[in-house]
């Protein structure tokens, strides 16, 4: 009975240790491993559905704003917008 019980030990122990080294792992990649991000580049400003399959999205990248069409046969971008009056370039 000892020896069953000693494998149970063994495997407990093993799992515990395969459990920390998820965890060890999960904590690792949202600790980011590197310098902390100043700010974001790319943000979804908008996003308005068409019909049941198509999107138009208003996306702001590196303070610009892109017309993005989606869900069709092909994505299109529909154009870059001009910055608006007032806004820093």
């Amino acid at each position: 009975m000892s020896l069953e019980m000693g494998h149970w030990l063994q495997a407990a122990a093993a799992l515990a240790v395969v459990l920390l080294l998820i965890w060890l792992t999960g904590r690792a990649f949202r600790a980011g491993g590197g310098a902390p991000r100043t700010g974001r580049r790319l943000a979804v400003q908008e996003v308005l559905a068409l019909d049941p399959r198509r999107r138009l999205l208003l996306l702001r990248c590196d303070g610009r704003e892109v017309l993005l069409l989606t869900g069709g046969g092909q994505d299109t971008v529909v154009g870059w917008l001009p910055p608006a009056p007032g806004s820093a370039p």
